[in-house]
């Protein structure tokens, strides 16, 4: 009889490294891969606190985060991520793109080229960027797991915010192209599309605004952070995620259905 095969999904002996993974998404991802048994390093712009914050969690988990600061729109402190991060862990299995900003929430019109440029920077660029630096490596040891952080936003668009969809939409385009050149060495590239998701970001709408977007809802709630990190685990994991290639999944509670 066939022996079936380990669907734990454990990352242990796996070296993830998650963008934005001080707080939101990013965190609750990195303290899954945790507890799955990965060690695990962060990036961060800015955010000291959400990293010490994090790096306490570990502690009780008994394992240690490594954080480290970047822009991941700007090449040089990318190669200067790369090169800490292979000091440190020695090589990346997994990675995890989830650095982004939010859209400015205002007409196409009103946008600036600034406004844009730092738009599609971070939340597109930055995984150009990074992706870039740690690919090579897993192509040429045969094996590598990319979990790119889209939106729903990328399928459905939404007014006021179109360098944020257009950035988001990239990320989903990038990433059926990057798994056509990833999945013949096992590098397994695939794509998360959250819905609304109960973090700062969403919560600085207005109280109007968060009625409404609710309301349009199937399951009449956002989600929690802790509610999207096991697709990421899914993903990540050398048996679930072996014959996703290119896909985008979305956990958005009913907002977008492919």
């Amino acid at each position: 009889m066939m022996q079936s095969p380990d669907l734990s999904f454990s990352l242990a002996g796996r070296k993830a490294l998650v963008t934005g993974g001080s707080r939101g998404i990013g965190a609750a991802i990195a303290r899954l891969f945790a507890e799955a048994g990965a060690d695990v390093a962060v990036c961060h712009f800015g955010d000291k606190g959400g990293a010490d914050d994090l790096s306490k969690n570990f502690r009780e988990l008994d394992r240690v985060l490594h954080a480290h600061e970047c822009d991941v729109a700007q090449e040089t402190e990318v190669d200067a991520l790369a090169e800490w991060t292979t000091e440190t862990l020695g090589k990346i299995d997994i990675l995890v793109n989830c650095a982004g900003i939010g859209g400015q929430d205002k007409p196409f019109r009103e946008v600036s080229v600034a406004e844009w440029d730092r738009m599609i920077g971070i939340n597109l660029r930055g995984v150009f960027l990074v992706t870039r630096a740690f690919f090579p490596g897993m192509i040429d040891r045969g094996y590598g797991r990319i979990v790119n952080v889209a939106s729903q936003l990328a399928y459905k668009g939404a007014p006021g915010l179109a360098a944020y969809v257009a950035a988001k939409s990239g990320v989903v385009g990038l990433t059926r192209a990057l798994s056509y050149e990833g999945a013949p060495h096992n590098v397994m590239v695939n794509g998360i599309a959250p819905g609304p998701v109960e973090t700062p970001l969403l919560l600085s709408h207005s109280d109007a605004w968060l009625k409404m977007k609710k309301g349009q809802l199937p399951v009449g709630r956002f989600g929690r952070t802790y509610e999207i990190a096991p697709t990421a685990l899914l993903l990540a994991s050398e048996t679930g995620g072996a014959f996703y290639c290119g896909q985008t999944l979305s956990p958005n509670g009913g907002d977008v259905m492919l």
